[in-house]
């Protein structure tokens, strides 16, 4: 141990001298007038040990004079966990760079890939869902206080679509999409060890707000995916969502039955870092979709416009409100159909109910890859429309006789609801290729909100009217629906009207609406910017945009003109 004679010295003074304590001016001598350099510089020693003597030992938590500074040293240890960690996103494994000689295709198990992290980041909105009553227990609080976190999340998950979705058109979806998975895992590991329910809501809540990377892969798969194999691709992602929110509710509520609450949150969070793992391995990094730059705001703003300047879009937003209105109605009051006269079922019964949905989950790939992929999609979306129309007349007048009924509904209503929404993206995603992020977010938007009204309309229906009257209120979203699905037909350029024909097959079959060649309008650009670089004397040279698909690719200009 390292001894200080100075300090102990006046320890055992107890009264500490002129001579001893070091804070007392040391008169220089009046005599001395030419001091030896040796005597001088030991006594320049001996001032200086006696005045930067520590009263504690180096080192000491709490010592701003001795020792490493705590704040400084948690400072840096925080820069560099962050450099370790912006290092680790922004590198890309070889196989996932950009080359715009040869750039990665787009392959069946990439599209799986992006399925699987779809569904197992989307279920972190459903997980708490079959699980309230044991929250309540373990937070030891009443009811009411556990069943705002569902709300609280899907709240979240709003404010994620508006505010982020959009920045996939200005970032780099490629690290832009493993910040938020990394984000978002990090933060889950609060709910797995918190015993705070206001902790555990405020964090729910910051989750959810970054649970929104499906958003973003929905559109990063219509720029790889051919534009003519693009509805099979969506399908499959589409799929894996609907998948996730239904597997969320299985593991959720068996796991806690044999288990806690606790073991779906870590489960959960080794999910989440096994998706950030496989999508840092396998995700291409696809080129910015705008990069000569856009504001934050000026992104924000061009939503709204859109959608004075895109019939497609809004068309296809009002279906989709209309249409997931009557899904969500459907599934809140099932509950309360099913639990009552003349059926009883007990609430696992009830919760079987749910795999129904496997059925259209597996059937739709198999749908868009035949009939959506080869005719317009407006074609899919009346299908669709006619499907779910058919399923909820049918389980609306015979549910309150026969079980046959709500198992058809089940049926057709999501079958008909997930065959319209994987038609219209890919309509919508060809209106703008390089804001297919903004694009999505309205489209996004205006499902939320129909699947607000339809819980808060079916359920008040429900308490006055019974099942009949909830479901004669959805049949009448559905035939709304089909009324905005017949105003404007596949070739017209306007608001409203048929005009260019009544004709389902695609004019364009490469094309994902059926008549806009995509490659053909970028090629226009292309050969603009080809002829400016050549005027600066730079080589021009493309890539074969047939074989490896989206737009945004700059491609081979006799591709283009074919």
């Amino acid at each position: 141990m390292t001894t200080y004679p100075l300090t102990r010295r006046l320890a055992e003074s107890g009264n500490p001298t002129e001579t001893d304590n070091p804070t007392y001016p040391q008169k220089p001598s009046p005599t001395l007038k030419h001091t030896d350099a040796k005597s001088l510089s030991i006594r320049s020693v001996r001032s200086t040990v006696h005045n930067t003597v520590p009263s504690t030992p180096p080192y000491c938590p709490g010592n701003p004079k001795g020792g490493t500074n705590t704040t400084d040293s948690k400072t840096s240890s925080l820069r560099s966990a962050w450099s370790i960690v912006y290092n680790v996103l922004s590198w890309t494994p070889p196989n996932c760079r950009w080359d715009p000689k040869d750039p990665p295709q787009f392959s069946m198990s990439l599209n799986v890939l992006f399925a699987f992290a779809g569904a197992f980041t989307v279920a972190n909105l459903y997980y708490n869902h079959p699980i309230l009553n044991i929250l309540a227990y373990d937070f030891d609080v009443p009811y009411e206080k556990v069943a705002q976190i569902p709300t609280v999340m899907q709240a979240g998950y709003a404010a994620g679509l508006l505010f982020l979705c959009p920045l996939g058109d200005l970032f780099k979806r490629r690290p832009f999409t493993l910040f938020l998975v990394f984000f978002t895992s990090t933060m889950w590991i609060g709910l797995c060890i918190t015993k705070s329910l206001a902790v555990f809501t405020a964090i729910s809540f910051i989750t959810a707000i970054t649970t929104v990377t499906p958003q973003l892969m929905l559109p990063l798969v219509g720029d790889l995916a051919p534009p003519h194999r693009r509805a099979t691709a969506l399908s499959i992602v589409v799929s894996g969502l609907m998948l996730g929110i239904l597997l969320a509710r299985i593991l959720s509520g068996t796991l806690t039955n044999y288990t806690t609450w606790r073991s779906i949150y870590w489960t959960s969070l080794g999910l989440q870092y096994l998706i950030f793992l496989l999508l840092w391995l396998h995700m291409p990094d696809y080129p910015s979709t705008n990069p000569s730059g856009l504001s934050y705001l000026h992104i924000l703003r061009s939503i709204p416009v859109m959608l004075t300047t895109h019939p497609v879009l809004v068309q296809a937003c009002l279906i989709a409100l209309l249409t997931s209105a009557t899904f969500t109605s459907f599934w809140t009051t099932l509950t309360f159909l099913l639990s009552g006269s003349p059926y009883h079922y007990t609430p696992l019964v009830i919760g079987l109910f749910g795999l129904i949905g496997i059925a259209s989950m597996l059937l739709n790939p198999l749908y868009a890859r035949l009939v959506t992929d080869a005719h317009v999609p407006l074609f899919s979306v009346l299908v669709g429309v006619s499907a779910c129309l058919l399923g909820i007349v049918i389980g609306t007048y015979t549910g309150p006789f026969t079980v046959a009924g709500p198992v058809f509904q089940a049926l057709l209503a999501d079958f008909g609801i997930q065959t319209a929404q994987i038609a219209n993206r890919s309509a919508i995603y060809a209106i703008e290729p390089r804001a297919r992020n903004r694009v999505n977010t309205a489209f996004m938007l205006a499902t939320f909100c129909g699947q607000l009204v339809g819980t808060a309309v079916g359920n008040r229906v429900y308490a006055v009217k019974g099942w009949v009257g909830s479901g004669s209120v959805s049949v009448g979203f559905v035939g709304a629906a089909g009324v905005v699905c017949l105003a404007r037909g596949p070739w017209e350029e306007g608001w409203c009207g048929w005009r260019g024909g009544w004709g389902m097959r695609k004019r364009e079959v490469g094309s994902a609406d059926g008549r806009t060649v995509e490659g053909r309008r970028l090629g226009e650009r292309v050969v603009e910017d080809a002829g400016m670089r050549q005027e600066r004397g730079e080589v021009v040279e493309g890539v074969d945009v047939e074989k490896h698909g989206g737009v945004g690719q700059v491609g081979d200009l006799e591709k283009f003109h074919t």
